[in-house]
This record gives C-alpha cells, sequence and structure tokens, in this order.
C-alpha cells in the first residue's frame, strides 16, 4: 500500500496546482469517492473548486452549502460536489438521492464527510486538509486501489 502524500501549500496558487494535479490523475482514472476534511476556511471548497475547474469546467463553482450538492457534467465524467456541513442527519442524504450520485462514471467531493458517517459510500481518497506555516499541510490518504492510482500520480 502506498503511504500517505504530505503536501504543503503556502498560498492559494499551490492550492489550485494541488487541483489541477488531482484533476489530471482523476480525468486518467475517473469515478470515485473523496472526502475533503478539515476545519472551517482550510479551503475545502478552493480545492474542490480547483479540481472542477481543471477537469474542464469553465463557469462558475457554487459552494454547495445550502443546495448539499452541485452537479458538473465535464465531458463524459459527472462530477457532483457535496457540502454536507448543516446537514442535521445523514438520513437526509437519502431524500436528496445520494445513491443517483453514486455510479462508476461520478467523481463525488464530498466536504464535511463525517456529517454523514453510516450514510456515504467510503472514500476512495480522503483529503486532510490543516493549518501550517505558511499556508496549509495537506494530506492524501487513499484508501483503495483508485486512490492509490491517484496518489502515485500526484507525487511531486
Amino acid at each position: 500500500m502506498i503511504s500517505d502524500i504530505l503536501w504543503h501549500a503556502e498560498d492559494e496558487a499551490a492550492m489550485l496546482t494541488l487541483g489541477l494535479t488531482l484533476s489530471q490523475a482523476i480525468n486518467r482514472n475517473p469515478g470515485g469517492v473523496i472526502y475533503l476534511q478539515g476545519t472551517l476556511g482550510m479551503g475545502k471548497t478552493t480545492l474542490s473548486r480547483a479540481i472542477i475547474q481543471s477537469m474542464g469546467w469553465d463557469g462558475p463553482v457554487k459552494s454547495p452549502t445550502y443546495t448539499l450538492v452541485e452537479s458538473y457534467s465535464v465531458g463524459t465524467i459527472e462530477v457532483n460536489h457535496f457540502d454536507l456541513y448543516r446537514l442535521a442527519d445523514p438520513e437526509e442524504l437519502e431524500y436528496i438521492g445520494l445513491k443517483d450520485f453514486i455510479t462508476d462514471n461520478c467523481v463525488n467531493l464530498i466536504e464535511w464527510p463525517e456529517q454523514g458517517v453510516g450514510a456515504l459510500p467510503p472514500a476512495d481518497l480522503q483529503i486532510i486538509i490543516e493549518e501550517g506555516s505558511p499556508g496549509r499541510v495537506i494530506r492524501l490518504v487513499p484508501h483503495s486501489e483508485k486512490g492509490i492510482s491517484w496518489c502515485q500520480q500526484c507525487k511531486l
């Protein structure tokens, strides 16, 4: 098994570079579930936006804080961006049709996955963003063969 990858993002430009790198790996091996974890303001949405736009989406990428999910068609790939911060109960995910979003051709970026414990599918890749000095320290933790593949392509 591949070990965790640590990435230091000193600024937003570095976070965008990570998003580009991840999007290239995802485009080569699409589909899957990515958990994005970190406290408020750590850059989960910034990274999600960078991944989505680097995959080829040229429109705005809205934060799904109030809608819970925003979907983007990028070529033949569907990208679903979830923000579960305001989720009161994991069972709410059934009401928004979570199972319909989890398909072989969908990439699911899930912010605040701890809010959906018990209802979410397991992550292929877990991204943990923490305060660094300066910037952020990002840990990529693969949990499947797909996650390992993505991480191998992200080593710098």
